[in-house]
């Protein structure tokens, strides 16, 4: 048993990491801000106690986890120096961790979570499995054969793993604030594929994953017929989505899924593109895949009054057109409203104009202000400069969301990355004490 101290514990991956080792018998503890975030649930749950930023909480003995979002320059990381404790940077123990079972490191621009958590659902009801999904969720399970994990290109840091598969979603611009442009992102995700040693997923759907090169098998999925996995007869019904997947011109099965959207689709066509290749029973596969009940902050769903709330990570302009497609495509008919928060001025002024085009299929736009970074506290943009972009959009302020109930019967879509689920939290308050 080690005794293990996680800087900034309540990060999106430093939670399930904890979870992990909390699993494998491990003392586990870690320190943070104040202020309440959702991947907190599964480590109260799970007794795993967190701790006021203090370098007092570093002690001897301990190995010491350090968040992305957290230099060298902390208190309590400066401490452990002081003390000489071993430090690991959180991607630095993932990919040890990783190279302990047979990996599967799922990475893209898009989709990330979504897949890793259908995976993990899907693989650990076959064979034993431990995972990692950015959704804050994570567990180690005992005798474990697999271990299914998120793999971020921030930075590079998923240049520390080298997993024996790699699910590659899609290579999109994203982090301006670290990539120059969508030419030094594709040539991380190159860099990417030759560190994998047993197979690659790619969505052959996506142009630019088609020129990714490696030095093992590539397996493509998507709509497109040049693809190895293929899906075809996509139709939405009451309780889900139905496809038939063919293997190259061969039928291989039809398979059900809860989800609705095309990138819905796709995710389960990477999942079974994997698990075949794992040589996993075809049927279990399906069976599991018709019970995935998705992850946190993923269209996740609940109904207040005649509306439906969706909380949604959607952050990117491709990812609000991917939800509002679901929307749309689950609740046929009904108003689509999307309620955004633009995550980091750098991202909202790269793509100001993509934002405007994805939130413009929806019926409805309404934009809060703008949710920084640790990185980033303000910039030269504002949510105005959105909102003159969308025609009929409106500037939601917090204690003004009652003008949400408007939409009678409306599908409402609180999306972004920073703290939107407070904007729904108001509302839902609002609603109830009305009634």
């Amino acid at each position: 048993m080690n005794r293990y101290h996680f800087v900034g514990i309540k990060g999106t991956g430093m939670s399930p990491l904890a979870q992990i080792l909390n699993d494998m018998n491990n003392e586990v503890r870690g320190s943070d801000v104040d202020k309440a975030f959702f991947t907190e649930e599964a480590l109260n749950r799970k007794g795993i106690e967190i701790l006021p930023f203090d370098p007092e909480n570093i002690t001897e003995g301990q190995i010491v986890v350090q968040g992305n979002a957290f230099t060298d320059d902390h208190p309590e990381v400066v401490r452990a120096r002081e003390l000489g404790l071993t430090i690991y940077k959180y991607y630095e123990f993932l990919g040890e961790l990783a190279d302990h079972y047979t990996s599967v490191a799922i990475t893209g621009s898009h989709g990330k979570t979504s897949t890793t958590g259908l995976l993990a659902h899907v693989m650990r009801g076959i064979e034993p499995t431990s995972f990692l999904i950015g959704d804050g969720t994570g567990e180690g399970v005992e005798d474990s054969k697999n271990f299914v994990f998120e793999a971020c290109e921030y930075k590079r840091h998923f240049l520390y793993y080298r997993p024996d598969y790699a699910i590659m979603t899609n290579i999109d611009f994203d982090h301006s604030d670290y990539f120059s442009g969508l030419d030094d992102v594709i040539d991380a995700f190159q860099e990417m594929a030759k560190q994998v040693k047993k197979g690659i997923i790619a969505c052959g759907d996506d142009e630019n994953l088609q020129h990714i090169q490696a030095n093992v098998p590539i397996v493509y999925y998507g709509f497109g017929a040049h693809n190895d996995f293929r899906a075809e007869n996509v139709n939405s019904t009451d309780n889900g989505t139905t496809f038939d997947v063919y293997l190259r011109d061969d039928f291989y099965g039809t398979f059900r899924i809860p989800g609705y959207g095309n990138h819905s689709v796709l995710n389960a066509l990477a999942v079974i593109a994997t698990c075949d290749y794992e040589n996993l029973p075809k049927e279990l596969v399906k069976d599991r895949l018709e019970t995935f009940n998705g992850v946190k902050r993923r269209f996740s769903e609940s109904t207040l009054g005649s509306q439906v709330l969706v909380d949604d990570y959607a952050h990117h302009p491709r990812e609000i057109s991917a939800t509002v497609e679901a929307a749309r495509k689950k609740y046929v008919g009904r108003e689509v409203v999307a309620i955004f928060q633009p995550h980091t001025y750098t991202r909202l002024k790269s793509f100001m104009d993509d934002f405007a085009a994805a939130l413009a299929e929806a019926d409805a736009v309404y934009l809060c202000d703008i949710f920084g970074s640790a990185r980033e506290q303000e910039g030269t943009v504002t949510i105005e400069d959105l909102q003159s972009r969308i025609e009929g959009a409106n500037v939601l302020k917090r204690g003004g969301t009652q003008v949400l109930q408007a939409h009678d019967n409306a599908v409402l879509l609180f999306m972004g990355a920073g703290d939107i689920q407070t904007y729904q939290r108001e509302y839902e308050k609002h609603v109830q004490l009305e009634a």
